[in-house]
């Protein structure tokens, strides 16, 4: 049977990992943290001192998620997009939050002035929803607003019934 891959992206703190992970349990889907991957296979090509983080090999990332992508049946979580292959998605959902929210979801993280500062301004230019229309055809990039528990829900529901509709439409 063929079944759809999904892309969640956005600013760090939106939401894309609690989404990700309620819709792989209720959807059957395999659900892919691109931070979780990397840190297992170490996947880095270096070290971001400003940011005191690692620095993402993006290229590894691609070649160790080849086989899966492919397979379908993938819901990927990352906050970023623009080095994905754009074969690999069938839609793209760009989780969107509150400013006030996002802040206090960030600082409860921990995030340091600078880190917190250059994520609330990502989120107020739209720099993700910016990549992945550059990114992706248009017409698969979808935003959903990502403030409370109940939009939460309304968000899995909706997409649990695309996918629905996906697997009808490809597997007839």
């Amino acid at each position: 049977m063929l079944l759809p891959n999904i892309l969640l992206t956005g600013t760090p703190g939106v939401g894309k990992t609690t989404l990700g992970k309620e819709l792989a349990s209720r959807s059957g889907l395999k659900y892919i943290n691109v931070g979780d991957l990397a840190r297992e296979g170490q996947l880095y090509n270096g070290y971001d001192e400003e940011y005191d983080c690692p620095i993402l090999d993006e290229d590894r990332v691609v070649d160790e998620l080849e086989n899966q992508m492919r397979e379908g049946g993938a819901i990927v979580d990352y906050h970023g997009c623009d080095f994905f292959p754009e074969r690999w998605f069938h839609i793209v959902f760009v989780l969107r939050t509150d400013n006030s929210i996002l802040y206090k979801r960030l600082e409860t993280r921990g995030y340091g002035e600078k880190k917190l500062k250059d994520n609330i301004q990502c989120e107020i230019f739209q720099v993700l929803y910016e990549e992945a229309i550059a990114s992706y055809k248009e017409e698969i990039v979808h935003q959903l607003t990502s403030n409370k528990p109940e939009e939460l829900e309304d968000n899995i529901n909706q997409i649990l019934k695309w996918i629905e509709q996906w697997i009808k439409d490809h597997n007839t």
